[in-house]
């Protein structure tokens, strides 16, 4: 037995003594963040997967982890030799939790910390559409009966933004959410969302690897507003210490991250405690505890504005951007010249070795907080996982010829980056190559879409696929996701993706553009840049939109398929190359300028 199976030994006597035929087990936290800090990694502990997205079902007979494309094969290598199944979502005739569960489980114990409202509503929906019905138990931190040396609730330091910096002060944006709940009818409302409060607040934390947050609640009232977010009794850092005198002094009030839940029983004692909540991003043990306290009519639920306001980023954040793009560019450029370099030399280079080499890069410029994820640096058949997770021992050794794809991205004080490219590192085979090109295809149609207003992601995407498509060729992940300003690199509300979402794509709005192309024991291609949505022209048939590339690194040519190519996508790849040249050569040393040049000339 090992080490996983033993664990889910260890939670069904649990499930047996409390009457529970099935426990949910999410990869999120109390705050439906998608990177959680290692307390509640809770679903890695159980299973062994570590992907990003992934939910566990336990019952006595069966353990099971849901997951998409992005981790199949991750997926599969992990859990083998565990008693754990995977189920795919996201494909045709997929089964999600809420239906799986449906007419074979009566009560469902979850940790309501970690479970949304929106996800207790889905499995409700389908218990009732099958004709049963099922009783969710909220129990607060489930696993802790069995997991002994859980780690506690991080404690990091926390840092304000400028005005300067963000373009807009934590006054103007509490003001703007007061307006909003004026207009709503309500008084105040709780915020559990780490970006959002980020944002809204203009502070910046370490709590979570990758992401600048804070772990906290944020309550906002006409009158105040309260943040949730200290850890212990001890006085903080010196720079936490300020940080905090200048909220305070801007009129938020600071409160341990454990007394959400005595303050919430003080809205009964409020003259009109009427609350909007989001229940996308609100957890079951704090909804549940709310309306246990108020009148269902001063209770109003809806989406958070706040998403939208930070998506659409101000002209003092894309001049941040824009120079995230450029230091980032540099580096990345850097290290490819390292990376062709070395590996010509005959020396081995591994995918560990490389991906490190990258970081330094990053490290070097200044305003560099860290990474924007865990760098993908994947060689040969490694990059056919999407989401591959380069090993620190036991790396593959990148080779003279074939493909090897880097995703990786920066955290910097004046914005945040995601890049993917990938590179010929020698001879590749016809197929390589024509996947190379198609792929390439569909990120140059995508890029130089001309679209009306109030056009949403979703009729953008097959842009993005149609090359592939045309040849019966697809990939499974999304085309692209809204990028933040020095916090996620995964945001909302847009995205281009296949799924419907209505949200339109706005002026301002940073979104990626990726499609690829996976072919599981041979290579992965994936070709990244980030786009800006802007203002195009108006006309008698209305107002038009484009993408404005922020991106900036070479896309090599090497591999293209000349011949499947239009004229027009040459011009633009020939445009964006030289535009790469001319931005970045300026700052490289002779060397790699030469380099450069020669990498960037037209086809």
């Amino acid at each position: 037995m090992n080490e996983y199976s033993e664990r889910l030994g260890r939670l069904r006597p649990l499930m047996s003594d409390n009457g529970w035929d099935a426990v949910i087990i999410t990869g999120s936290d109390p705050h439906a963040s998608e990177y959680p800090a290692p307390r509640w990694q809770q679903v890695a502990w159980l299973s062994g997967f570590t992907g990003e997205a992934g939910d566990m079902v336990i019952t006595q007979d069966h353990a099971g982890l849901w997951t998409d494309s992005r981790y199949f094969i991750q997926a599969a290598r992990q859990l083998s030799g565990t008693s754990v199944e995977l189920h795919r979502t996201r494909v045709p005739d997929a089964v999600d939790i809420p239906h799986w569960l449906a007419g074979r489980v009566r009560t469902i114990a979850v940790d309501g910390l970690c479970f949304t409202k929106d996800m207790a509503d889905a499995i409700e929906r389908a218990a009732q559409e099958a004709g049963t019905d099922c009783r969710i138990v909220d129990v607060p931190d489930l696993l802790s009966a069995v997991w002994t040396d859980r780690p506690a609730v991080p404690a990091t330091p926390v840092m304000t933004l400028s005005e300067e910096t963000v373009g807009k002060s934590r006054y103007e944006k509490l003001t703007e959410l007061r307006k909003f709940l004026l207009l709503k009818g309500c008084d105040s409302m709780l915020i559990p969302a780490l970006d959002e409060i980020a944002w809204l607040l203009n502070i910046r934390g370490e709590d979570i690897e990758y992401n600048p947050y804070s772990i906290s609640y944020l309550f906002v009232s006409q009158s105040d507003a309260v943040w949730f977010v200290r850890k212990d009794e001890d006085e903080p850092d010196p720079d936490t210490a300020d940080s905090f005198r200048e909220l305070e002094a801007d009129g938020v009030s600071i409160r341990p991250y454990q007394d959400i839940m005595d303050m919430l029983s003080e809205m009964q004692d409020a003259e009109d405690p009427a609350v909007f909540l989001d229940p996308a991003s609100l957890n079951l043990t704090l909804y549940n505890e709310i309306t246990s306290l108020l009148p269902e009519e001063k209770v109003l639920t809806g989406n958070s504005p706040v998403q939208l306001w930070k998506a659409v980023k101000n002209a003092m954040e894309i001049d941040g951007m824009r120079e995230a793009f450029l230091e980032d560019g540099i580096a990345v450029e850097k290290f490819l010249f390292w990376l062709e370099n070395t590996v010509g030399t005959g020396r081995p280079v591994t995918e560990w070795e490389a991906s490190l080499k990258l970081t330094s890069l990053r490290a070097a410029i200044p305003g560099y907080r860290g990474n924007s994820f865990a760098n993908i640096s994947a060689y040969g058949p490694n990059a056919a996982l999407p989401h591959y997770s380069t090993p620190e021992t036991g790396s593959a050794v990148i080779c003279p010829r074939g493909l090897y794809l880097t995703d990786s991205g920066g955290q910097y004080l004046f914005g945040t980056t995601d890049i993917t490219r990938t590179v010929p590192m020698g001879e590749c085979t016809p197929l390589e190559r024509e996947d190379y090109t198609l792929v390439l295809k569909g990120m140059i149609a995508l890029s130089s879409a001309v679209f009306p207003k109030g056009t949403a992601g979703c009729q953008l995407d097959v842009l993005a696929r149609a090359p592939l498509w045309r040849n019966v060729r697809n990939f499974g992940h999304g085309t692209g996701h809204g990028l933040g300003f020095y916090l996620g690199v995964h945001e909302g509300p847009q995205d281009i993706r296949q799924n419907f979402n209505p949200q339109p794509l706005l002026p301002g709005m940073i979104t990626s553009d990726e499609p690829g192309i996976y072919r599981e024991g041979m290579h992965g291609i994936r070709h990244e840049n980030i786009l800006l949505c802007r203002s195009f022209l108006s006309n008698e048939f209305g107002e038009w939109l484009h993408f404005e590339t922020l991106t900036l690194c070479h896309i090599d040519t090497s591999a293209v398929v000349r011949d499947l190519m239009t004229a027009d996508e040459i011009a633009w790849l020939n445009a964006y190359n030289r535009n790469v040249y001319e931005r970045l050569s300026p700052r490289l040393d002779e060397e790699t300028a030469a380099w450069l040049r020669s990498k960037t000339l037209p086809i």
